[in-house]
C-alpha cells in the first residue's frame, strides 16, 4: 500500500467485533440495551443528586461528574459500533477517527482522576470525620473536579496532536471496533516511536499517580480502622467505601486487561472483548453499584417517585 499523509487519507476501515454474521442481530440488541441502560441509569443518578438537597455533599458531587463521564465515554464508541453492526459500510472518516481518539482518552482519563478524588474524599470521611466539612469545603471540591477535567483535556490533546502528525497508508485497516489510540498507531505507516515514548512516560504517569493515590488512601483508612478494631467501625467503613472500592476494582481490572496484559496475534479477540467490558459493561454497572449499596440514593429515588405520584 502506498503511504499517504494524514490530509490525503479520508477514511479508515474498522474490522469491528469478532462475531459471526448470523449473531449480529442478537449482539446489536444486547449492546443497544446495555447502552440505553448506561445512559438512563447515569442520568437518573445525576437527576437525583441535582434535585435532592440531601445529596448536595462532596461525595455525590463527585459521583455526578463520574456519571456524566461514563455517559460520555460510552457515547463516544458504542453508537458507532452499533451503526457498523447494522450496515455493511464499516469505514470511519479520518476526522471522526481522530475525534474519537481524543474524546475516548479525555473521558477515560476523567474517570481515572475522579476515582482518585473520590478515594481522597472517603479517606477524609473515615480518618478525619470531625473535620470533614472543614476540609471538603465547596471550593476545594470545585477545584478538584476542574483539575480532573483540565488535566484530562491536556492529556488527550497531547496524544491527539502527536497522532495527527503521522502518515497513513491507503485503505488503512484498524483491527478494532473503534479508533483506539494503540490500534491506530499500529496502522500507521510512519515512525511511531515518539508516540510510544509519550504513552509509556506521560500516559503511564497519568495512570499510576491516581492509582497510587487510591491505594494510599485505602491503606491509611485500613490503618485507622485497625487501630480501634470493632465490628461497628468496620461495617460503617464498608458502607462508606464499599461501592467506590468495587467500582475501582472493576475499572482498573478491565483497564489493565486491555492495555497492560493485552494479547497478540490470534488472541487479539480477547483484547476486543476486554475493551467491550471497559467501555460498555463498566459504565452500565456503576449506577447499579452505587444505588444498590447506598441508602441515600435509594431514599432519594423513593422521594422522587412519591413526588411524581403526588403531582
Amino acid at each position: 500500500m502506498r503511504p499517504k499523509n494524514q490530509s490525503s487519507v479520508s477514511e479508515f476501515l474498522l474490522l469491528g467485533l469478532p462475531i459471526q454474521p448470523e449473531q449480529q442481530a442478537m449482539f446489536f440488541a444486547l449492546f443497544l440495551g446495555m447502552y440505553l441502560t448506561t445512559v438512563l441509569g447515569n442520568l437518573l443518578i445525576i437527576l437525583l443528586i441535582r434535585l435532592d438537597s440531601r445529596l448536595h455533599t462532596p461525595m455525590y458531587f463527585f459521583l455526578s461528574h463520574l456519571s456524566l463521564s461514563d455517559i460520555s465515554l460510552s457515547s463516544v464508541t458504542v453508537p458507532k459500533m452499533l451503526m457498523t453492526m447494522k450496515t455493511p459500510h464499516q469505514s470511519i472518516l479520518y476526522v471522526e477517527c481522530i475525534s474519537q481518539v481524543y474524546f475516548f482518552i479525555l473521558f477515560g482519563c476523567v474517570d481515572n482522576f475522579l476515582l482518585a478524588v473520590m478515594a481522597y474524599d472517603r479517606y477524609v470521611a473515615v480518618c478525619h470525620p470531625l473535620n470533614y466539612t472543614t476540609i471538603m469545603r465547596g471550593e476545594l471540591c470545585i477545584f478538584l473536579v476542574a483539575g480532573c477535567w483540565f488535566f484530562s483535556c491536556a492529556h488527550a490533546l497531547l496524544h491527539t496532536i502527536l497522532l495527527s502528525r503521522l502518515s497513513f497508508c491507503e485503505e488503512t485497516i484498524i483491527s478494532h471496533f473503534f479508533c483506539d489510540l494503540v490500534a491506530v498507531l499500529k496502522s500507521s505507516c510512519s515512525d511511531t516511536s515518539l508516540n510510544e515514548l509519550v504513552i509509556f512516560t506521560e500516559a503511564g504517569l497519568f495512570f499510576f499517580v491516581p492509582l497510587s493515590g487510591i491505594l494510599g488512601s485505602y491503606i491509611c483508612m485500613a490503618v485507622t480502622i485497625l487501630r480501634v478494631l470493632s465490628i461497628k467501625r468496620i461495617s460503617k467503613a464498608l458502607s462508606t467505601c464499599g461501592s467506590h472500592l468495587f467500582v475501582v476494582s472493576l475499572y482498573y481490572g478491565t483497564l489493565a486487561s486491555v492495555y497492560f496484559f493485552s494479547s497478540s496475534g490470534k488472541s487479539k479477540d480477547k483484547d476486543i472483548i476486554a475493551s467491550v467490558m471497559y467501555m460498555v459493561v463498566t459504565p452500565m454497572l456503576n449506577p447499579f453499584i452505587y444505588s444498590m449499596r447506598n441508602k441515600d440514593i435509594k431514599c432519594a429515588f423513593d422521594r422522587f417517585v412519591r413526588a411524581k405520584d403526588f403531582s
